[in-house]
Formats: structure tokens, sequence, C-alpha cells
């Protein structure tokens, strides 16, 4: 699969997820007698449309990108998984209604606290993935 397919398969996941969670954020609004759905629903509503415009963005420059094929689709895929555990995490804690901050102290999934390094590392991680991915393929269209 080319990295440019890889990016457009994840734009219409994302914008379908967008699509449903705007149905539950709905719902939840319907439902609420302050007519407003839990924070993580419209986060993850919001997150999951802007997401699909950015894999646009992704598949835009994959496709001008001087590297392999294989280089960019890593690339592609280093931003995309850590959009995919962003959404991810949204939509669970807009299930389990645990929080309304997910980087605060202390963190909590459920009924279980996550330690502070764990959210550190991952946001390390996310911010290395999204930022380099991005930039590996911005190199690209830059040496093309």
């Amino acid at each position: 699969m080319l990295a440019s397919e890889l990016a457009l398969w994840a734009c219409g996941l994302f914008f379908l997820t967008g699509l449903l969670t705007g149905v539950w954020k709905y719902w939840q609004i319907a439902q609420s007698e302050k007519s407003r759905a839990h924070y993580y629903v419209d986060v993850a509503h919001r997150a999951s449309l802007m997401y699909a415009f950015a894999c646009l963005v992704l598949e835009r420059f994959a496709m001008l990108s001087a590297w392999s094929n294989a280089v960019n689709t890593a690339a592609v895929l280093a931003s995309v998984v850590f959009f995919a555990l962003a959404v991810g995490s949204y939509i669970l804690h807009g299930w389990l209604r645990d929080t309304r901050n997910q980087l605060q102290s202390p963190h909590k999934l459920g009924r279980v606290h996550v330690p502070g390094a764990t959210m550190l590392v991952f946001m390390l991680l996310l911010i290395v993935a999204e930022v380099g991915g991005f930039l590996v393929l911005f190199a690209g269209f830059a040496l093309r």
C-alpha cells in the first residue's frame, strides 16, 4: 500500500469516527438536563474530524515527497497511530466519564490510577511521532 493510500484510509476512518461520535454527542445532549455531552465525547468528535483533515495534509505531502514509499509510509503511520491513540483515549474517557482533564494529576482511567511517568512518556512519544512524521514528509517535499 502506498503511503498516500494509507493516509486516505486513515482520513476516511477518522471522518467516520467523527460522524459517529457526533451522533453519540447529540444523543448525550438530548439526554442531558443541561443539554451537554460529556467533555471527552465532545473532544473525541472534534478531534476525529480534525485528524481526518490532517490525514489529507499527510496524504498530499506523501504524494509529493522525494523519499521512498517505505520512508513515507513510516512517517504517515507514525502520525496516524498517535492520532488514533489520542482519539481512542478521548472515546474511552467519554465512555467512562472519569475525568474532564486526562493530563491532570492524579491520572485516572476509570477507577485505575495511571502513573504520571506513563503519561509523560506517552506524550513525549506522541510529540516525536506526530511532529517527526510530518517533518519527514515535509523534508521529502522540500527535497523533490
